[in-house]
């Protein structure tokens, strides 16, 4: 018997896909606890929106790609599982986390549904889609709908008051939420909690997380030190890019989505790493002061490549 060394992909299996979604829905428990706290209504009803569509844009596909001689009662009653209902649960909340409180709700809408059908669904549902579905939907309402978003700080862009680049802001601030943004990103502690959770269930890879953060700072460190600034005041601005804007919350519950990252350990280090510049070149040099949903989309497109053997 020979052995062979290798860095085996997460075992695809209809258990361990329930248990890692679940795990991914209880990490988002701190986020969203924070937000109905933070917002109250505006991110309930939003919510219910974008969660109710997914699951019900879910549900219709999975009608209509039923087998010819296959019944509607038979496929449903046969192969709509948990795993048809926990996964556009999560892409619902991760994509109305991403917006401001006072986004239209046909921005909601649109945002969700093309997360769905053109970021999941249309590849053939469940682990075989390309991008990030809920990036490829806050993407494309930024894009096309920015004028619905309201005022905010977002993922990737604002049209009103900031914390990145801010310096009216505290650390203590960035980190408790008390600041302007999109409703989910802007609690630091929360978004910690929920990757502290992951990390612990082995639900997300570290690697992803790490690598991002680390290249990321890197350059951050060498945009900041070129600026002239010097002393204690560097690790500062440093510590408010990383606590500002969409890349924590990105980074913790977006990049680590299984599908849509590289299945070996070596290549979530690349993949981690591509974002990490991504985001920090698109802050030092972009004409946006976020980049965290670009970054992710682009380094989507690269994953087929870095898992080339």
């Amino acid at each position: 018997m020979q052995a062979i060394r290798q860095t085996a992909p997460y075992v695809r299996k209809d258990t361990s896909t329930k248990s890692m979604m679940i795990d991914v829905l209880v990490a988002l428990l701190p986020v969203v606890i924070f937000a109905i706290f933070r917002f109250k209504t505006d991110f309930i009803f939003r919510a219910l929106l974008s969660v109710g569509l997914a699951v019900a844009i879910e549900a219709v596909a999975f009608a209509l790609m039923k087998e010819k001689n296959e019944t509607l009662k038979a496929r449903f009653k046969n192969k709509y599982t948990i795993n048809n209902i926990v996964p556009p649960i999560i892409t619902g909340l991760i994509f109305v986390l991403t917006v401001p409180s006072k986004a239209s709700y046909i921005l909601v809408a649109v945002g969700i549904s093309v997360a769905m059908i053109i970021g999941k669904m249309i590849f053939g549902g469940l682990g075989k889609n390309v991008f990030n579905p809920a990036g490829l939907g806050r993407a494309f309402v930024a894009l096309a709908m920015g004028g619905l978003m309201g005022s905010y700080i977002g993922i990737d862009g604002s049209s009103g008051s900031t914390a990145l680049g801010d310096g009216t802001y505290t650390i203590l601030q960035l980190f408790l939420g008390q600041i302007p943004g999109s409703m989910g990103e802007i609690s630091a502690l929360a978004i910690i909690l929920g990757g502290i959770y992951l990390l612990v269930r082995r639900s997300a890879d570290f690697r992803v997380i790490v690598s991002s953060l680390l290249t990321f700072s890197l350059i951050m460190l060498s945009g900041i030190i070129g600026k002239g600034v010097v002393g204690t005041e560097i690790f500062k601005q440093l510590l408010i890019q990383i606590l500002s804007g969409g890349l924590l919350f990105g980074v913790v519950f977006m990049a680590t989505d299984p599908v849509t990252s590289p299945y070996t350990r070596p290549g979530r280090i690349i993949f981690g790493s591509i974002i990490g510049v991504l985001v920090a070149v698109i802050r030092l040099f972009g004409s946006l002061p976020e980049g965290m949903v670009f970054a992710l989309l682009i380094a989507n497109a690269f994953v087929a490549l870095i898992d080339y053997k």
